[in-house]
């Protein structure tokens, strides 16, 4: 196994540990489907917590969407849903 499949091998088991970690803390946890690799954490009240902006890069790297459209869809279909108490957190990195 090369370092590039050993790294995202660890990247992928840290993101399934931190998912059984927030359901651990909050059952009732929503996840935003297809961005296990925004994951970030979680907040003190139980919320999945994601990066926006990785969000978009996958967004344009895995669907082709330019930048502009990315940031669109997620204002949209992603920030805005709203699927209940523990509706996921989206965070900005500056």
């Amino acid at each position: 196994m090369d370092i590039y499949e050993e790294i995202k091998e660890n990247r992928a088991k840290r993101i399934e540990e931190l998912k059984e970690t927030i359901a651990e803390h909050n059952p009732e946890a929503m996840f935003a489907d297809g961005f296990d690799n925004a994951l970030m954490g979680y907040s003190s009240d139980g919320k999945a917590v994601y990066s926006a902006d990785v969000i978009i890069g996958t967004l344009m790297n895995r669907d082709g969407m330019t930048n502009e459209e990315a940031v669109e869809y997620f204002g949209f279909n992603i920030e805005c849903a709203y699927v209940g108490e523990y509706t996921p957190i989206y965070m900005y990195e500056e």
